[in-house]
């Protein structure tokens, strides 16, 4: 299970994650979205222990990220897609993060082959394409079998044969009762494959319910309901719109969400 509680984290006078609190439950895909500048990445910097917040605590399976014995083995995350030496082969990518974390060899030849590399595994990383770099990372964040995933945008770069292939492995993922936690700014892939959405605006909360729930806010379109949710707390050309305070109940419920 992730859990965020009252996160903030201050950029000079900018707060990028204003009070946060919520929770991604296993055997599920929550989906997280927002407006560009919503606070999605500094959230899950935050999640991962990359970042130290201003207030609040973040957990991963009851503990701060930087307890987690053995990390790979316990949170597969994924925040950018080149976030390795171009200089090595996928193969040695992945083999030198599982030497570091105990992971057996084998386990590298079967992420490979799970995510469609195996037939470039020997070639140098730097020489992949945006989609193909995807899926290396995407093999980095499974090599040591997690019961949580952390995914940045994992669809970018992917054409449409590997976006069907992501939705349908994060939906296995879920079923086998992994928490599966990732962020898209692509409200209809995020239809087509959560179950949850937690929903933010100008680094605070504003949904955290259903899939189902919130299309019914918007007469059976999500897309509907997230544009009048997230309405006024988009940033653009660097300026900036508060969104309406946020409530306290609990659990946070999309009928119980006033739409501007």
């Amino acid at each position: 299970m992730i859990e965020a509680e009252g996160l903030v984290k201050r950029y000079g006078a900018t707060a990028a994650v204003d009070g946060l609190t919520f929770t991604a439950h296993p055997g599920k895909v929550t989906g997280f979205v927002g407006p560009n500048g919503s606070g999605k990445s500094t959230t899950m910097r935050l999640l991962l222990g990359l970042d130290a917040p201003d207030a609040g605590v973040t957990r991963i399976g009851g503990l701060p990220y930087r307890d987690l014995r053995w990390p790979l083995r316990e949170v597969g995350s994924m925040l950018e897609a080149r976030a390795f030496h171009p200089g090595r082969s996928a193969r040695a990518h992945l083999a030198a993060l599982a030497a570091s974390n105990a992971i057996g060899h084998a386990r590298v030849d079967e992420v490979l082959d799970m995510v469609g590399l195996a037939g470039a595994a020997r070639r140098r990383a730097g020489t992949f394409s945006l989609g193909m770099a995807q899926r290396l990372s995407i093999a980095t964040a499974l090599l040591g079998n997690p019961e949580v995933l952390v995914l940045d945008e994992p669809v970018n770069g992917l054409d449409p044969e590997g976006i069907r292939w992501i939705r349908g492995l994060l939906k296995s993922l879920a079923g086998e009762g992994r928490t599966v936690f990732v962020s898209s700014h692509l409200i209809g892939e995020m239809a087509a494959t959560a179950e949850h959405l937690v929903v933010v605006g100008a680094g605070r909360l504003l949904a955290d319910t259903s899939v189902a729930e919130l299309s019914a806010v918007g007469s059976g379109s999500l897309e509907e309901a997230f544009f009048a949710l997230t309405a006024g707390s988009a940033q653009y050309e660097g300026t900036s719109q508060r969104a309406g305070p946020v409530s306290t109940a609990s659990p946070r419920r999309a009928s119980d969400t006033a739409c501007p």
